[in-house]
């Protein structure tokens, strides 16, 4: 859905040579961003901290339900799932759409076809919201990595109990455990990885004064890169022949 509502604008801007700025005047002063570059940086704050809180829920449910499945069982229901989303997304609109009621400046990024918060160059006003979305993002990014590290201890846990069917206790364990190892620690580097990038420059430029432009770029980038990325590391990893050179791998290590 960030694709599909932020790649037109990209498009666009580039189609008709212009800056989001130019194509969407209407600010209330003349240093101040057009009405389109401040919906850009609301969709941009909205699209990366709505799919990390996602994250955080899946990755609540994978530890509840492998380390902790009487609870899980008890108190996890349908219901509770399918207002969460929701409720997730509904906070995080509200949270990201304070830049637009005067706590953060949006702010159009050379070549003009990004938008996002000024993460540098400004009062305590201005970077008081950069420093508490990074805050928010680092909180999430720890919380994910710490019940994906948990989630992973019991897989492995589960793996070396359970042998493999037919063959002697002695063997190599199961490859299904191994399977989802595999790929919730590839989803988990990726996503720490891309995630990483933002918190740090928000950081430097609220505290250490630096204004770097392509470095706030490169860090936006690295955000956008998680999503577009993700789903091709699940999709690939459940392919057959993948899942295949994966087992094999880890065979050899056994």
């Amino acid at each position: 859905l960030g694709k599909c509502l932020l790649s037109p604008i990209v498009l666009a801007a580039y189609a008709y040579n212009r800056s989001l700025s130019e194509l969407g005047p209407g600010g209330r002063g003349e240093d101040e961003p057009g009405v389109l570059c401040q919906l850009f940086a609301f969709l941009m704050a909205f699209f990366g901290l709505a799919p990390t809180l996602l994250l955080l829920a899946m990755a609540l449910e994978c530890w509840l339900s492998l380390g902790h499945p009487y609870f899980y069982r008890r108190h996890l229901t349908r219901r509770l799932g399918a207002t969460l989303g929701p409720a997730a997304a509904g906070l995080c609109a509200l949270f990201c759409a304070l830049p637009l009621l005067g706590f953060g400046v949006p702010m159009q990024y050379c070549p003009g076809t990004w938008c996002f918060i000024r993460m540098a160059g400004g009062g305590p006003s201005q970077l008081g919201f950069p420093v508490l979305y990074a805050s928010l993002m680092g909180l999430l990014v720890l919380a994910i990595v710490a019940c994906n590290v948990s989630s992973m201890r019991h897989l492995y846990g589960m793996a070396r109990r359970q042998p493999r069917r037919g063959a002697p206790p002695a063997t190599a364990p199961r490859m299904e455990e191994l399977d989802h190892l595999v790929l919730l620690g590839l989803m988990t580097v990726l996503f720490t990885v891309c995630s990483l990038p933002l918190i740090i420059r928000a950081y430097m430029g609220a505290f250490a004064a630096d204004f770097n432009e392509n470095a706030d770029l490169s860090a936006l980038r690295f955000l956008s890169v998680n999503s577009i990325v993700d789903p091709w590391v699940f999709i690939i990893f459940r392919t057959s022949v993948f899942r295949t050179f994966v087992r094999r791998f880890c065979r050899r290590l056994s």
